[in-house]
């Protein structure tokens, strides 16, 4: 019972800690007024192993890690009922990649684009991006071995995740959020992705029932 309790608090301490690591810009309903397809682009990611690889092969793992964000959140946002749950649609991965490709876009020349050079060519509203800071091959999984007290104390922190959202007309950050990556955050990226995207109930900006809520804040 004391263990079910303690989870239960560090469950609801965690949800108020997403909520405060998000920020939402105060111009955020009059960009995206007219917003109906975002795309999804790689993350950047930084890999920090204890185990020493050469430079090449760093930048290989971390486009691999950039590649697994991708495809995780293209996975969260069209899976089954969620997809239903939000105001707009998500470019295909496929896509979005085969796009950049054809403009010789790599994961190595990417960041030389601006938000409004990306939203042009793919054709798309907004750009979904992000940051990832990891000493783990997150796609590979979390270490399994842990006891009680590492769940309860979240220790073992293998870095941390940052995604936010981008108006592909001006450029100007819409939305964000950050968040440590430990032993509690997912076994792997997807799971990692699908506890995260949970935890911002309705902060999430595209959510319909949030918009209900601020159309009609006294119905809550």
């Amino acid at each position: 019972m004391k263990k079910f309790l303690i989870v239960t608090l560090l469950s609801f301490s965690s949800l108020i800690n997403a909520q405060k690591n998000v920020y939402e810009s105060d111009k955020f309903d009059i960009l995206s007024e007219d917003h109906q397809m975002l795309a999804i682009i790689p993350f950047f990611t930084h890999l920090e192993l204890e185990e020493k690889i050469t430079e090449e092969e760093s930048k290989k793992l971390e486009e691999k890690e950039g590649y697994a964000v991708q495809d995780a959140l293209e996975t969260y946002f069209g899976l089954g009922k969620k997809k239903k749950k939000f105001t707009v649609d998500f470019q295909n991965i496929k896509n979005t990649n085969a796009i950049l490709a054809q403009k010789n876009i790599t994961y190595n020349n990417i960041d030389t684009y601006t938000i409004k050079e990306l939203s042009e060519l793919l054709e798309v509203d907004a750009i979904i991006s992000g940051n990832l800071d990891i000493n783990i091959l997150l796609s590979k999984g979390i270490p399994a071995e842990f006891s009680f007290m590492d769940y309860i104390l979240g220790d073992a922190n293998y870095g941390r995740i940052g995604i936010k959202i981008s108006d592909g007309k001006t450029g100007k950050l819409l939305w964000k959020y950050e968040n440590e990556i430990n032993k509690k955050s997912g076994r792997n990226t997807a799971d990692l992705i699908d506890k995260m995207m949970k935890k911002l109930v309705r902060k999430f900006p595209y959510d319909k029932e949030r918009l209900k809520m601020k159309k009609n804040p006294k119905s809550d």
